[in-house]
């Protein structure tokens, strides 16, 4: 099979050889023209008929070749075009043509953009490198076959050694490229010689461009990834500053407000600060605390419960509350909004080899007109969605999923902790009791417990106190009194 633009077609059309026949199909949109980038944008109004390039029909050796444009003309209509010098508009042409959007007609390994008389003509938007159409082993032996016929043997070395290189590595269907190339030269030689001639001069323009000869420079060669991106620095602090200027300002006082409403409102679910009950698991060995807090236990933790009334986020986080909030939703008839929910966090965070068919499983079973658990979203979101789901990624539902998760907060979270089912869950929920003492890591946390003097400190007080009485001033007077009578005591005592 082959593609290209004969002169007879438009340029959102592709001519396609197919078992010797020719039919001529027209791309889908967002994938043949692709006018976003500045690029494609520019090269889009250079074949505009009116204010674009001049083009004519050109005589190229025995063959007229129609929509052919001179160098000189491209280079001149680039500089009135962008206001830009000549130097400029020159390494913009050589940027074009080396991308492929432009190939030259009668040098075609010269991939630069000669400012005279050279002969130059548009590329199919079929085969630009933003198509990012694999350039695959078998097409490029099929092209090299097909050459091969065509000059009877004669290629140029790196052609040669290509061709029986892929002979040697696609050995097993080879046969199939012969019968391709046979097939394709066959159609092409019903076609008119411009014909002919122009889709020569594509594909051989494409094969330059995605397997270039010896000594060209490969444009499409992208080499090793870094370890590091200079420039994330700098977009990650653009992000933080454009962030910061759309926040409101907020006093001081009122936002330590909410750090500390919220320090004492989750505190008493903190392990650390207040402990686990029954007993910490890594310090008892026992492993009743995992139990009691598994994630599809059938009877939760009265601490547990009482967490998910603080926010919908705790609600929802938590796999038992979900089954709780899903068995309310569907007393309601809407338990599909946290279906649709859990099937998005199942695509952003799954597995991503599988995305597109999640993506599909999920517009058919929620999205799609008629779904059997059809959700309610409004009209915009559903347009951005459909949009989106023509090329899915992780995120392309994020706008449908965020539009669920309000209505969920804002709606059914109120209803739900006023329900019967949160009140009863609540009431059975089990009130593990301590098995140990509380014990924190934190001196903050630490209990003070009294205990009696060290024997070390009080006989360091006995200590101080006889200094303090050897050094205070001494009555001589007391002194010689007790000298006196001791003297008399001894006097009066009688002889043995």
């Amino acid at each position: 099979m082959s593609g290209g633009i004969s002169p007879g077609l438009s340029a959102g059309e592709v001519s396609v050889s197919v078992g010797g026949g020719t039919k001529a199909v027209q791309c889908p949109q967002g994938s043949c023209a692709r006018w976003d980038a500045p690029i494609e944008a520019l090269v889009k109004d250079m074949q505009n008929p009116e204010t674009g390039v001049k083009m004519q029909n050109q005589r190229v050796l025995v063959t007229s070749v129609p929509h052919a444009m001179t160098g000189g003309d491209v280079l001149q209509w680039i500089i009135q075009r962008l206001w830009i010098s000549n130097l400029e508009a020159q390494n913009l042409g050589n940027f074009i043509v080396k991308y492929g959007y432009i190939y030259p007609l009668q040098d075609p390994k010269n991939l630069i953009l000669k400012p005279d008389s050279s002969l130059y003509r548009f590329q199919t938007p079929y085969f630009w490198p933003t198509q990012q159409w694999p350039a695959e082993d078998t097409d490029y032996a099929i092209y090299l076959a097909k050459r091969n016929i065509k000059k009877k043997g004669i290629l140029e070395e790196y052609e040669k050694e290509n061709y029986n290189f892929l002979n040697k590595k696609i050995n097993y269907k080879w046969d199939f490229v012969i019968m391709q190339a046979k097939e394709q030269y066959r159609a092409g030689k019903e076609r008119n010689k411009a014909d002919r001639y122009a889709l020569d001069c594509q594909e051989k323009a494409y094969w330059l461009v995605h397997r270039c000869p010896p000594g060209m420079n490969d444009v499409l060669d992208y080499g090793l990834d870094r370890v590091t991106d200079p420039n994330e620095v700098k977009v990650n602090q653009i992000m933080y500053y454009q962030q910061a200027l759309m926040r409101s300002t907020v006093k001081s006082s009122v936002s330590l407000g909410g750090i500390v409403k919220y320090s004492e409102q989750f505190s008493s679910n903190d392990a650390i600060m207040s402990g686990c009950l029954p007993s910490n698991p890594w310090i008892t060995d026992d492993t009743q605390f995992w139990d009691l807090n598994a994630k599809l236990v059938e009877i939760p933790t009265k601490m547990r419960v009482e967490r998910w009334a603080f926010n919908f986020s705790e609600l929802i986080r938590d796999p038992k509350g979900r089954q709780s909030f899903q068995y309310f939703l569907k007393k309601e008839f809407s338990g599909e909004n946290l279906g649709f929910w859990e099937a998005c966090e199942d695509l952003k965070y799954g597995d991503q080899s599988k995305v597109k068919e999640k993506a599909e499983e999920i517009y058919k079973l929620f999205l799609a007109p008629g779904a059997r658990r059809w959700i309610n979203i409004d009209g915009k979101t559903m347009d951005i969605t459909v949009k989106g789901l023509k090329h899915p990624h992780r995120y392309v539902l994020d706008a449908a999923q965020t539009h669920i998760y309000m209505l969920m907060k804002k709606d059914s979270y109120a209803r739900y902790l006023k329900s019967p089912i949160y009140k009863e869950m609540l009431a059975k929920a089990i009130e593990p009791q301590e098995t140990t003492k509380k014990s924190s890591t934190l001196p903050f946390m630490r209990r003070h417990l009294r205990s009696s003097p060290s024997p070390v400190i009080l006989r360091q007080l006995e200590e101080e106190a006889k200094a303090r009485e050897a050094a205070n001033t001494v009555d001589i007077t007391q002194v010689m009194s007790k000298l006196d009578r001791r003297s008399l005591l001894k006097k009066e005592e009688p002889p043995k």
